[in-house]
């Protein structure tokens, strides 16, 4: 298992390298924290983002989508997709008694690489299943799997976690010195994010209980 990624050019920011981090204890944490990918790619001549689910399995990502969406498209024609990826988790305000100096708590990661097409349905039938359970742990054992025609209409490209930077920001606004003593508040906002109390579909068969792994959901999404 890779212990940390290595830093080059094309993978160190050029604003606050310090708050970058290529451990990958952080980065997988993140990437496992967080539900939505936004993928950049090229098509057409022109800048492309996508939200995407996705799931990470060891030192590759997963991202899921319709066949008949941009990327997957690319894919089915190309050997690789050049892509960028991005994960960010929103920890909190940063308020600073000047404008120029307010910013955000947050975690964040970026993945750049090729991205391939998974073609093995078999495959394709692992990856949805840790789809899920990366969204719910335990519901892969109660949604019925997907179909043939299901599995054919689904899209799923690997993407290898080589070219990767985590960033994070923490702690109290930064003023500058001739700031400090100005009557303005200062100081952090935290956010944190709640799953709800679940609720059935109106359709749902009479006497299903709710399963234990929702009731254990209840606490804050996207922590670590």
């Amino acid at each position: 298992m890779t212990a940390r990624y290595a830093e080059t050019g094309s993978n160190r920011p050029s604003r606050h390298p310090e708050r970058a981090d290529y451990d990958a204890g952080t980065v997988h944490g993140i990437l496992d924290a967080g539900l939505v990918a936004h993928t950049g790619f090229i098509a057409g001549g022109r800048p492309h983002v996508l939200p995407l689910l996705y799931v990470r399995r060891g030192e590759q990502l997963y991202l899921h989508g319709s066949t008949g969406a941009h990327l997957f498209r690319l894919a089915a024609r190309a050997e690789s997709v050049p892509v960028v990826v991005e994960v960010t988790l929103f920890d909190g305000l940063v308020l600073a008694r000047s404008f120029f100096d307010h910013s955000v708590n947050y975690r964040s990661v970026v993945v750049a690489g090729e991205a391939v097409l998974v073609r093995d349905p078999a495959v394709k039938l692992e990856v949805m299943h840790a789809l899920v359970e990366h969204l719910v742990p335990g519901r892969g054992r109660d949604a019925r799997p997907p179909s043939d025609d299901e599995l054919r209409q689904t899209g799923v490209v690997e993407l290898a976690l080589e070219e990767v930077s985590a960033k994070v920001r923490r702690g109290d606004p930064v003023d500058e010195p001739e700031d400090l003593d100005r009557p303005c508040w200062a100081g952090t906002v935290p956010l944190e994010v709640r799953w709800g109390v679940p609720r059935p579909a109106g359709d749902q068969l009479s006497g299903i209980e709710l399963p234990d792994y929702l009731r254990e959901l209840g606490g804050p999404a996207g922590s670590l």
